[in-house]
């Protein structure tokens, strides 16, 4: 795609996503857009085995945006990063199309792996503000990664992941469509978890009662 091409497809995307712009040119201020065109032109130099240059420039929209995405990282198209600091990207992360992440992003590695040491991540996917992708492994396609949750292992297509370390909540949804980008209204398996528990309990009581008031009966008889 040529630089005019790929400068569009960032507007519409910032645009299609964040309700807080307004105009064409306020992209051009937004740290997303800065960041991935200096990740792409990074991106250029990383692949032709420029190294050096490759960092230099990648090191310059970190200073410009707060965001690190090393050179080497692979990203599809549709990329949105909403206010963007503190997100890392480590250098054998694989990020698939139409992708959201928020503020405090990181998808990076364990310190023990060799090789492939980054996350694989799906198509249509949303991770939260503050969330941790650690290690080699997939998120599924259409999955939603809840705020602050650390994901240590594999995550199934179209699934929600909360907690830490993260838990997976299985969803019946096929695709993730801009009206169900929310990072706040998301499964809480520790609260279903509690709720079943009071349930029971309920039960448990109403069949001592019973018990006992059929115990009482007998005693009367």
């Amino acid at each position: 795609m040529s630089l005019i091409g790929r400068i569009k497809e960032e507007i519409r995307v910032i645009k299609e996503r964040d309700p807080a712009i307004h105009s064409n040119m306020e992209v051009f201020l937004y740290p997303s857009f800065k960041v991935m065109m200096h990740y792409r032109l990074a991106h250029k130099l990383y692949m032709k085995k420029h190294y050096f240059w490759a960092r230099l420039v990648s090191q310059r929209g970190v200073r410009k945006t707060g965001i690190e995405i090393h050179p080497g990282a692979q990203i599809g198209k549709g990329f949105f990063i909403d206010h963007g600091n503190g997100v890392i990207i480590g250098e054998t992360t694989i990020v698939g199309d139409n992708v959201t992440l928020y503020q405090g992003v990181t998808l990076g590695g364990t310190g023990k792996e060799q090789g492939k040491r980054h996350p694989t991540i799906g198509n249509n996917v949303m991770i939260s503000a503050g969330a941790k992708v650690l290690g080699s492994f997939t998120i599924g396609d259409n999955s939603k990664i809840g705020a602050g949750s650390v994901v240590l292992e594999e995550v199934p297509p179209n699934s929600t992941v909360v907690g830490v370390p993260g838990r997976v909540v299985k969803r019946n949804n096929i695709s993730l469509p801009q009206d169900e980008l929310d990072q706040v209204h998301l499964p809480d398996p520790v609260k279903e978890e509690l709720i079943n528990l009071r349930e029971s309990n309920r039960l448990l009581e109403e069949r001592v009662r019973e018990l006992e008031s059929k115990f009482k009966d007998l005693q009367n008889g």
